[in-house]
């Protein structure tokens, strides 16, 4: 793999999930990494302290504890460490909670992510990268997913966060020539992973005997991303800044490449689909027991299937996302296991 671009990156969420491992990753390759986060309360804090102490053990790691949205925060971070590379993950979560608290995303996804614009603005790094999610593709049945099909159709208000997110950054690199690279989630799962997503509360559940909710009476797919590999595909994307085009002809085809901006937006999926309940399957393997099962409607906001088209993320990087789900579950399981003595 080339060496890194730069040596120094800002975290911004980085006691989260994504972004714990991805600091963790950074760290082991020699960057000097500075992280900011809230902290806040949408899930276990004591889980996002822990993480934050593993990180805290390493000399190369800095931590501020703050809201990316507060005034004046960021620009002080970007003034005072002139980072290389910004990786922006901190973002306000969850399908279903933007449907009972919307206001908290307005908050954390758009002013926050303004926050971001701004400082790079005032103090460009040499790469800027932010997080964006496969529910961007929202009512769209053409699957797999690519880059550059239409995306209009955001199912939640989550998802239409995120999708003014890119569209607030394209702007930014259009008007500021700030490299942007927008990156698509696809479910990202591991060891460390949010309580409020289905393989910690599917694995909670059936270690205690508790009954789990299956949507859409498990007529669901999903392409789980383990956080290894999706770890790997940004740290791999932070080396790939986008140039902007002299003109649309230079673009190659199935490249979302803006003809008029440095920014581009890449899927990071495993391009494999999985069925629910070969998902619940896995768990239910991994523990040795079975789950007692809970069918139920659809929720709203939610799609029935996502499936990443990957193509564009091997050509930048040549590389592929290739855990097996169970492969992963059986780490997760493992992890939670250790983690809560049971």
């Amino acid at each position: 793999m080339p060496s890194p671009i730069s040596r120094k990156a800002l975290v911004t969420g980085s006691s989260g999930f994504i972004g714990y491992h991805l600091c963790k990753r950074l760290l082991a390759d020699g960057w000097q990494v500075v992280g900011i986060d809230a902290l806040t309360d949408y899930y276990d804090v004591r889980l996002k302290t822990r993480r934050q102490g593993e990180l805290l053990q390493n000399r190369g790691f800095q931590t501020v504890t703050e809201r990316i949205e507060t005034p004046g925060a960021l620009d002080r971070l970007f003034t005072d460490h002139r980072p290389d590379a910004v990786i922006h993950l901190a973002a306000q979560a969850g399908v279903r909670y933007s449907i009972e608290n919307p206001e908290s995303y307005v908050n954390a996804n758009l002013v926050g992510t303004f926050r971001v614009l701004e400082a790079a603005r005032a103090v460009p790094p040499a790469h800027l990268l932010l997080a964006s999610t496969s529910s961007v593709y929202g009512a769209s049945a053409e699957m797999p997913y690519a880059e550059t099909a239409k995306s209009d159709t955001q199912m939640s208000f989550y998802a239409a966060t995120k999708k003014a997110n890119e569209a607030m950054a394209h702007s930014y690199a259009h008007l500021f020539g700030l490299p942007t690279t927008m990156f698509r989630f696809f479910t990202v799962y591991g060891p460390w992973g949010r309580p409020d997503m289905a393989l910690f509360k599917f694995t909670k559940a059936i270690l205690e005997g508790a009954p789990i909710d299956i949507y859409n009476h498990g007529d669901m797919a999903r392409d789980f991303t383990y956080v290894d590999d999706l770890v790997d595909g940004i740290v791999r994307l932070i080396n790939v800044a986008p140039v902007r085009p002299g003109n649309a002809e230079e673009i190659a085809e199935g490249d979302s490449l803006s003809p008029v901006a440095p920014w581009r937006v890449v899927n990071i999926g495993n391009s494999e689909p999985v069925q629910l309940m070969d998902f619940i399957a896995a768990i239910e393997d991994a523990i040795g027991k079975p789950a007692i099962r809970n069918m139920m409607d659809m929720q709203p906001g939610d799609v029935p299937a996502t499936w990443a088209d990957a193509d564009l993320l091997h050509r930048l990087t040549g590389y592929t996302p290739q855990t097996k789900v169970a492969d992963g579950v059986a780490r997760f399981v493992s992890w939670y296991r250790d983690f809560y003595d049971v």
